[in-house]
C-alpha cells in the first residue's frame, strides 16, 4: 500500500465510565477482571501471552509494567486475514499502571509505526462523569475528541447483567436506569483513546473495524468487573499478583499446547 500520512486523520475518543464503587475498589477489581477475562479468551486459536509483569519507576512515577502479546485468531474479519501475513494477526500491548493514572500502548509488528492505539486513563472518586476536560487537552485535541458516556445498565451481548445481579458481600446491585445520579458512591474512569492508522486505501475500513467493537469491549469489561465483585472484593494487592501469576501460567501452558 502507498502511504499518504497527510490524508490520515487521528481518531480521539474519550470514554467516561461511572462505576458504583470507590477508586481503590476499582483498582483491585480491574486487575482481577483483566486477568480473568484474558484467561477466558485464551483458546487453541487465540489468546494472551504475558511476557512481563513487574514493578517500574520512571520519571517520578511508580507502578506496574506489563508486556503482553494478543494472538487475534478468529477475532479478525476474513478480509483482514486475506491481505495480512501471520505477524499482522497479533497485537503487542505495553501498559504502565500507576493508578490512578494508567497508560496502554498497542502496536502491531507488521504495521509498525503506521498503526498506533493508545489509552490514557484517569480515575476519580466522587465523580459521575461530568468533568469536561479530565485529560487537559488543548483546543486542537478538543476539536478532534468524541465523548461517549457508558452506562452499566445498557445491554451488551454475552455479558453479565448489573440490572439483575446483587452482590452478597457488598449489597450492591440491581442497578436501575438513573443509578449514576442516585448511588451514594460513584467513581469514574476517563479513558482517552487515540487511534492512528496510516495505510492508504484501507485506513477508514480498519479504523471503523476497530471502533465498531471498541464500545462493546469497554462496556462488557466494566459490567464484568462489577458483576464479579464477590470474587475480588476484599483481595489484597498480594492476592491479585498471585492470581495474575497463576492465570498467566495457565495461559502459557494452553498456548504451548496449541503450538505442539
Amino acid at each position: 500500500f502507498f502511504d499518504f500520512p497527510s490524508l490520515c486523520v487521528m481518531k480521539l475518543i474519550e470514554y467516561r465510565v461511572p462505576m458504583p464503587i470507590t477508586c481503590e475498589e476499582y483498582r483491585i477489581g480491574q486487575l482481577y477482571a483483566v486477568a480473568k477475562a484474558s484467561n477466558q479468551e485464551t483458546t487453541d486459536s487465540q489468546g494472551v501471552e504475558v511476557l512481563v509483569n513487574e514493578p517500574y519507576e520512571k520519571d517520578g512515577e511508580k507502578g506496574q509494567y506489563t508486556h503482553k502479546i494478543y494472538y487475534l485468531g478468529n477475532k479478525v474479519p476474513g478480509w483482514v486475514v486475506a491481505i495480512a501475513p501471520a505477524n499482522a494477526l497479533k497485537i503487542e500491548e505495553k501498559a504502565w499502571n500507576a493508578f490512578p493514572h494508567c497508560r496502554t500502548e498497542l502496536t502491531n509488528p507488521f504495521m509498525g509505526a503506521r498503526f498506533t492505539y493508545t489509552v490514557d486513563t484517569y480515575h476519580f472518586d466522587n465523580d459521575r462523569g461530568e468533568q469536561e476536560n479530565a485529560h487537559n487537552l488543548d483546543k486542537a485535541q478538543l476539536k478532534l475528541r468524541t465523548v461517549k458516556t457508558l452506562d452499566l445498565v445498557d445491554p451488551i451481548p454475552d455479558s453479565p447483567d448489573p440490572t439483575t445481579f446483587v452482590s452478597e458481600k457488598t449489597g450492591k446491585g440491581k442497578l436501575e436506569k438513573g443509578w449514576i445520579q442516585k448511588e451514594p458512591v460513584v467513581m469514574c474512569a476517563y479513558k482517552l483513546i487515540t487511534v492512528d492508522f496510516k495505510y492508504f486505501g484501507i485506513q477508514n475500513k480498519m479504523e471503523n473495524f476497530i471502533l465498531s467493537f471498541q464500545d462493546n469491549i469497554i462496556a462488557k469489561f466494566h459490567r464484568q468487573l462489577f458483576c464479579w465483585i464477590d470474587e475480588w472484593f476484599g483481595m489484597s494487592m498480594d492476592d491479585i499478583r498471585a492470581y495474575e501469576d497463576k492465570l498467566a501460567q495457565e495461559m502459557k501452558e494452553r498456548m504451548k499446547a496449541k503450538e505442539e
